[in-house]
């Protein structure tokens, strides 16, 4: 379709992109969600826990949300998320990737921007509960980088799944990468950073033969990181080949159901090649919206419902 006009107009100091990024990453806070918690196992013996929360009336619809680099399922664009869901009849099931939900995971390996492998399972977890008829991924930052190449990679997507959202996604993850090691990203970047090598750190003790000290002290950036670790813990070459094979944007033109993506022409983390004009164009299920506000996931809006959330609900209701 061709790009979605935005009718997103912020106060006046969260025009600004890092203030509204900064904001509600570290200042928003969401109340009267209530997060139930449960464990699933994996085929290849690891696990990922889930935060559900619910509508207070029976529904037969769930939304699976994803978070962002170094997320977890308590985080306010998470928890703002389930909660509006809630409040429309929707129950909401909070994946924490892999390592994200305060416990270390089993394997060497962990989570990665194309781990579908994972969220097939979470799909699968809801079909298998026969509660819903009808699902929506909703995905943020390196979630929706997820849920977006979930959905036009080459499998059956199962009828159920009835929409995707995608909000603030590096759709060409190197792109993304070349922006967050700019000066302009140097304090995001570096907490990024400082989160990943610690958890590689608790790695360290349960794996000696994968990871050594010398490697985790040559992670001098991100890309360091992807070279050093996510490469070599998910079968990739390096790198490049991780962010050359897991970008969603080659998968977009297969995407077959309706799909939003919100991306602010003011996020700091992404580069042009994130926003997919070309084949928002082409694809009549595919809607790009870009808003001239809202930084990297900072989406402010009165009464602490942001605009990617009410968006979202209205994007359902016209979609389906």
């Amino acid at each position: 379709m061709p790009l979605v006009s935005s009718d997103y107009h912020p106060p006046l100091h969260f025009r600004h992109g890092h203030i509204s990024t900064i904001y509600s990453g570290l200042v928003r806070k969401v109340s009267d969600v209530v997060q139930r918690r449960e464990r699933i196992e994996l085929p290849d013996g690891d696990f990922i826990d889930l935060d559900w929360s619910f509508s207070r009336t029976p529904t037969r619809k769930a939304a699976i949300l994803l978070h962002g680099l170094e997320g977890n399922g308590q985080r306010p664009y998470i928890t703002g998320s389930a909660k509006s869901f809630n409040e429309n009849n929707i129950d909401a099931c909070a994946v924490n990737f892999r390592g994200c939900s305060g416990t270390t995971n089993r394997l060497f390996r962990s989570y990665h921007s194309g781990a579908t492998d994972d969220l097939d399972e979470v799909v699968a977890h809801l079909l298998r509960l026969e509660k819903y008829d009808e699902i929506y991924i909703n995905g943020v930052s390196l979630g929706g980088n997820l849920a977006l190449k979930y959905a036009g990679e080459d499998r059956q997507v199962p009828k159920e799944v009835k929409a995707v959202i995608g909000v603030s996604v590096p759709c060409d993850l190197h792109s993304s990468l070349k922006e967050l090691l700019k000066p302009k990203n140097f304090a995001y970047a570096a907490r990024f950073k400082k989160h990943l090598v610690g958890k590689l750190l608790l790695k360290l003790p349960l794996f000696p033969d994968r990871i050594s000290m010398r490697d985790i002290k040559n992670i001098k950036n991100l890309k360091d990181f992807d070279d050093i670790y996510t490469s070599r813990a998910h079968g990739f070459k390096d790198a490049l080949d991780y962010y050359e094979k897991c970008s969603c944007l080659q998968f977009l033109p297969n995407i077959q159901i309706p799909t939003l993506i919100i991306n602010a022409t003011n996020d700091s983390f992404l580069g042009p090649e994130c926003y997919p004009f070309t084949e928002a164009d082409k694809n009549n299920r595919l809607f790009l919206e870009t808003p001239r506000y809202g930084g990297h996931v900072g989406f402010f809006d009165h009464g602490n419902v942001y605009y990617n959330e009410k968006r979202t609900i209205k994007f359902l209701e016209d979609a389906l």
